[in-house]
C-alpha cells in the first residue's frame, strides 16, 4: 500500500490531530513519513519606487520560528509512535507548493492533510492549501476531517 506518507502541519491544533492520526495510520501499516512545515513568506513584492519601504525580516522570523517549533513536535510526537521518520522546515510563498514539491523529491506516495472545511464566504476569502494540493498533486491525497468538528 503507502510506504512513504508525506505530512505537512502549520502547527494547528487540527493540524496536529491529522498528524497524530497519520502517525498511527504509519504505525500500523509499516510505512514511514515526512513532516513538514513550511514558513509563509510574504507574498507580495515592495517595490521602493511605490514610495514603501517595509521590513519583513520580523514576519519571516516570526514564521521561521513557527515552522521550526511545529517540526519540534512532530518530531516527539513520530518518535512517541515508534515510525521511521524525517522532519524538514522549508519557505516558501506559496505553502502548497511546496508540499508538493517535498512529496516529489522525497519519494512519497501519499499526502496527509488536515482540512478546516471552511464553506461559503470564508472558503472563497481565505483560500485553501489542501485545495490546492488536491488540484495539483499527482500522487494521492488524503484529507483529514476532525470527527469531534461539528
Amino acid at each position: 500500500m503507502f510506504r512513504k506518507l508525506l505530512i505537512p502541519t502549520d502547527g494547528s491544533v487540527l493540524s496536529e490531530k491529522s498528524a497524530k492520526a497519520a502517525l498511527a495510520f504509519a504505525a500500523a501499516t509499516g510505512a514511514s513519513v515526512v513532516g513538514l512545515s513550511v514558513a509563509q513568506l510574504y507574498p507580495f513584492m515592495l517595490m521602493p519606487e511605490a514610495g514603501a519601504m517595509v521590513d519583513l525580516s520580523s514576519y519571516e522570523e516570526i514564521q521561521d520560528k513557527t515552522a521550526q517549533q511545529a517540526m519540534q513536535r512532530f518530531y516527539t510526537m513520530a518518535a512517541d509512535a515508534s515510525v521511521a521518520f524525517e522532519v524538514l522546515s522549508t519557505r516558501g510563498v506559496h505553502p502548497y507548493e511546496e508540499i508538493i514539491k517535498t512529496a516529489e523529491s522525497h519519494g512519497c506516495d501519499l499526502i496527509w492533510m488536515a482540512s478546516h472545511g471552511r464553506k461559503g464566504l470564508d472558503k472563497l476569502l481565505l483560500g485553501s492549501e489542501t485545495q490546492r494540493v488536491l488540484s495539483h498533486a499527482h500522487i494521492p491525497v488524503l484529507v483529514y476531517r476532525d470527527p469531534d468538528a461539528k
